[in-house]
């Protein structure tokens, strides 16, 4: 595996700050959205955790066509 590789995998679950900030959302609507299964989250133990892939097809599937 190549280093850019594994260090891409190293940052593939964020915690829940790094995600709202990353989809440009309050912490609260994260967890709202994660509530009404729209996000899915990874839990480890106590600890939640949302992977990128999982808030880049978010992203997608809210894209709208404005033409």
């Amino acid at each position: 595996m190549s280093t850019q590789q594994n260090k891409n995998q190293s940052h593939r679950l964020i915690k829940v700050k790094a995600a709202a900030d990353y989809l440009a959302i309050s912490e609260r609507k994260l967890w709202d959205l994660s509530q009404n299964g729209i996000i899915p989250v990874v839990r480890l133990g106590r600890a939640t955790r949302y992977d990128l892939i999982d808030l880049d097809n978010f992203i997608e599937k809210m894209k709208i066509d404005t033409k």
